[in-house]
């Protein structure tokens, strides 16, 4: 049985990572991850995905150290994305939803922090715990929770493995939503519709335009924003769904989107 499953739905894309007993990760499940979210990339009449672990203890405790005992190094292939098929999917152009069912660990938290939206339930819990086994998160957590956080919480957690309720990050600003756990996908799917109601064009412009601003001075972000090689957002204005779009709006009516 393979230990990611995938539902289509819709224009979303379901990604479930089932690998009882915590849903670690190792070289074979970030090659499946990576394929999960290649067709979520490829498939045009895909909007938007989400992903999340089975059961309700955990999301993901991370990389699976009992494979890492066993022999497989730190450097294995990893497949399309890096760690988990997502922490280094930098051309991925479509929205991911981290639908967090439990506890985040180590490189679980790192796969919900390569998401654009995190929902999360109320019990889920998130820590970067490799500096207490003689590790860093390296697989983007060191570089992406600085940059989402305080510096100084980021610090603290990264420097003592803290567990941080879903409550907190919510605070903080890193959870869009906090729901009861038997709500988190009926929570991730009402998401991921409101995403997928917008034009596919659209929602890839923004994230082309967000990767290539991410830490710029507004003015050079504007400069790169009308000057940089930004293919999806260069067709928008001229596009069926942009003439489409006007018309729905004109006509009082949902609109029709076809990715053109």
């Amino acid at each position: 049985m393979s230990a990611v499953l995938t539902e289509r739905r819709g224009r979303v894309l379901e990604i479930t990572l089932d690998r009882p007993k915590a849903n670690a990760i190792d070289a074979v499940t970030s090659q499946r991850l990576g394929a999960a979210f290649q067709t979520l990339q490829q498939d045009d009449g895909l909007s938007v995905g989400i992903v999340t672990g089975g059961g309700a203890r955990f999301f993901s405790a991370g990389w699976d150290l009992k494979a890492a005992a066993e022999g497989e190094p730190p450097d294995a292939d990893q497949g399309v994305g890096g760690f988990a098929g997502l922490t280094e999917y930098w051309d991925l152009k479509k929205p991911v939803i981290a639908a967090v069912n439990g506890m985040a660990l180590g490189g679980g938290f790192e796969l919900a922090l390569a998401a654009d939206m995190i929902v999360a339930a109320e019990h889920a819990e998130c820590a970067l715990t490799e500096a207490s086994i003689g590790l860093v998160a390296d697989a983007g957590g060191v570089i992406r929770l600085p940059r989402r956080l305080p510096r100084a919480i980021a610090m603290e957690m990264m420097m003592t493995g803290r567990r941080v309720g879903a409550a907190e990050l919510a605070r903080w600003g890193l959870v869009n939503e906090v729901v009861p756990g038997d709500r988190l996908m009926e929570a991730a799917r009402a998401l991921a519709d409101r995403v997928a109601a917008c034009a596919p064009l659209s929602l890839q412009a923004i994230k082309e335009i967000d990767r290539a601003t991410e830490g710029q001075p507004e003015r050079e972000a504007y400069r790169l924003m009308r000057e940089a090689d930004l293919p999806v957002y260069r067709r928008v204005y001229d596009s069926e769904d942009a003439a489409e779009g006007l018309a729905a709006l004109s006509e009082k009516r949902p609109p029709v989107w076809t990715g053109r």
